[in-house]
């Protein structure tokens, strides 16, 4: 085989990863917005209060801050394959859970095992990306299998519902668990890490001294923003629903019409935001200068959702719910991107789980902060001005911490 050959099916092979990674970030998303989507039929069955709900939210947040951190050196020792392997089997497992519980604690504690399942998908995800895919492409790439995110959310309305109807909220959790199965199956036949790419172990990684990542301002970088932005997403994720249901009268069948159109709006944001950066790249703009003005731009995009609670048209207010949601999708590619910029591929797994954590723990204020404000006001107002201000503020901070996006500089010698 010639060496042009090799190069293009390496090319079409890695490809072939990233629509696998899509995949699985569309399912990871099915299986934790059901609970949104599902939340005014369990409400009424349960008989649940706002802050219940919100605690329900905030076990979940708080397993995928505990399992980022413990998932994300777990894939480092392990590499992506079966690491991820492992990962989903765990979260379908928990998933499935859902329909067999029959009380408030127990969808607690389905929700806390499915947030250490899903910690699991992000770490795993962006290390296949960086070990496939060059520094020019990995924002595209990540924005591609980020997309996925929307395309699970787009999913979940439509079908949910559907089953809901047809066979009872209860199999509606079991039959999509089972169906997901398939994925790990997929997985386990296709990928194989570049530096074994006839199926032989992949090699070592050397060890990684956690206190000295903490103290690296790189892992900062990504970290806070993290911190800052990722609740946003959160409460779009489990709220989104019940605003529109509370605001506009919608019901169970009403709210999937706006919610695909959200969805497919965020979708395309995520595949925007990657290759916006990655063209600015290839038209030589600096990595440094790429990610952020594409992160800028998409900052501003979600401030009007601040105006949101007084649009008294439904399509106007999904139109701008959907720019803000399409603006995170695309901060967020840009975002998720930078552990591959500043440290090496050994150590992506780590980087990534201390961010995942310090985005699920503001996962778990916001989730408390929602149902205060909704159970004290019942007013989505201050809620939307939070996440209005967030994405300025988490691109300030990243380029306070990291102001040319420089590599990690450790001592020599020094496994990183």
């Amino acid at each position: 085989m010639s060496a042009d050959a090799a190069r293009a099916g390496l090319g079409r092979y890695r490809w072939t990863i990233c629509a696998l990674l899509f995949a699985a970030t569309a399912i990871n998303y099915i299986d934790r917005q059901m609970i949104g989507v599902l939340k005014p039929v369990l409400q009424v069955e349960f008989g649940w209060r706002e802050g219940d709900y919100a605690d329900i939210v905030f076990w979940f947040q708080a397993a995928y801050a505990l399992g980022f951190l413990a998932v994300g050196r777990f894939m480092d020792a392990v590499g992506a394959r079966f690491g991820y392997a492992i990962a989903f089997g765990f979260w379908t497992a928990a998933h499935i859970a859902h329909g067999l519980v029959r009380s408030l604690f127990g969808f607690g504690v389905a929700r806390f095992a499915l947030g250490i399942g899903e910690s699991g998908n992000f770490p795993a995800g962006l290390k296949a990306v960086a070990e496939w895919f060059p520094q020019r492409e990995r924002a595209l790439a990540v924005g591609i299998f980020n997309a996925g995110a929307n395309v699970g959310a787009i999913a979940t309305p439509l079908l949910v519902p559907a089953i809901t109807a047809a066979f009872g909220w209860r199999l509606a959790f079991i039959l999509t668990g089972v169906i997901g199965l398939v994925w790990v199956a997929a997985w386990l036949l296709l990928y194989r890490s570049p530096a074994a790419p006839m199926g032989g172990a992949e090699p070592a990684a050397p060890a990684l001294p956690w206190l000295r990542l903490f103290r690296v301002r790189q892992s900062w970088a990504y970290a806070v923003p993290k911190f800052m932005t990722d609740p946003i997403w959160w409460m779009f994720l489990f709220w989104l629903p019940d605003f529109l249901s509370k605001r506009y009268g919608l019901d169970l069948r009403g709210f999937g019409p706006p919610l695909v159109v959200i969805y497919i709006l965020s979708d395309l944001g995520s595949i925007a935001g990657g290759a916006g950066s990655s063209w600015l790249v290839r038209r030589g703009y600096s990595v440094n200068r790429a990610r952020k003005l594409t992160m800028l731009a998409c900052a501003v995009a979600v401030m009007p959702i601040a105006i949101v609670q007084h649009i008294d048209s439904l399509w106007g207010a999904v139109l701008l719910i959907g720019l803000a949601t399409a603006g995170h999708q695309a901060f967020s590619a840009n975002l998720l991107t930078v552990p591959s910029d500043l440290f090496p591929r050994h150590a992506l797994g780590s980087v990534v789980g201390i961010g995942g954590t310090a985005g699920a723990i503001g996962g778990m204020l916001i989730a408390k902060f929602v149902g205060y404000v909704l159970d004290m006001t019942g007013s989505y107002t201050p809620i939307f001005a939070v996440a209005a201000s967030a994405y300025l503020l988490a691109l300030a901070a990243l380029h306070l911490l990291s102001p040319r996006l420089a590599p990690a500089d450790l001592p020599s010698g020094e496994a990183l």
